[in-house]
């Protein structure tokens, strides 16, 4: 579904991306950690858009779509939701989600889709005609994953959906994710709670200062004492 290969990234001067390879076959969950400043947030950035790549090449369905706007990526079924949510505050949960299902033309597929996210997240059906703005960073979260699901994704990128949350709505957001997956989607997860994200996934890989410094399944890499030392707390038990 997605190849990206030998991608290079740059912020002025300072190289992010330094030859990134890797794929998400339709119907996986694919995780990628690191620490800060590994790349992770950039790596998804380009992938959808909102950066345009220095050199390599990203493919969607064996067609290049490197350096296409986001708007673009959005109408081939390539979504993001940023990390820190970034909902619109003084918008309604309504008026947000519609906003979601911006570029669709179905309004039966809309309507549907409404009916799904306020199944999937009940707190957004009780909070439905409330200010975004109002509600706990969990709820925002929630919010900002449902509007990306209004635009009925192919591919979701999620870029740090746990940050900042409390532990009992991290392994919600685990569970929600989860089920995404298992009704269709595909994800691409960047995610700093390493321990969470390598459970969900079915492959994996790991960036170092802008590199794959290793790959596998996610059970793998949460086997590899290496990975453990340097992102799960200790080696294993």
């Amino acid at each position: 579904m997605l190849e990206v290969t030998d991608l290079q990234a740059a912020y002025g001067r300072i190289t992010a991306l330094r030859g990134v390879s890797l794929t998400v076959a339709q119907g996986e969950i694919v995780t990628v950690i690191g620490a800060n400043g590994a790349g992770k947030s950039t790596l998804l950035r380009s992938i959808c858009g909102m950066m345009r790549p220095a050199a390599g090449s990203i493919r969607l369905d064996d067609q290049s779509v490197g350096g296409l706007a986001s708007s673009d990526m959005i109408r081939r079924g390539v979504v993001m939701v940023p990390e820190g949510r970034h909902v619109f505050a003084d918008m309604t949960v309504a008026e947000n989600l519609d906003l979601g299902a911006y570029y669709r033309r179905d309004r039966a597929g809309v309507r549907a889709d409404t009916e799904r996210v306020l199944t999937l997240f009940p707190i957004l059906r009780e909070r439905f005609r409330s200010a975004a703005g109002r509600m706990s960073g969990g709820q925002q979260q929630m919010l900002a994953i449902a509007r990306a699901l209004m635009s009925h994704p192919r591919l979701l990128l999620l870029d740090e959906p746990s940050l900042g949350l409390a532990p009992v709505i991290v392994a919600q957001l685990g569970r929600i994710i989860s089920d995404l997956n298992r009704d269709g989607t595909t994800i691409l997860l960047v995610e700093q709670n390493a321990r969470m994200a390598l459970r969900l996934a079915h492959r994996a890989y790991v960036l170092a200062t802008g590199l794959v410094a290793r790959s596998g399944t996610g059970q793998a890499l949460l086997d590899d004492p290496s990975v453990h030392e340097t992102y799960l707390g200790g080696a294993i038990a």
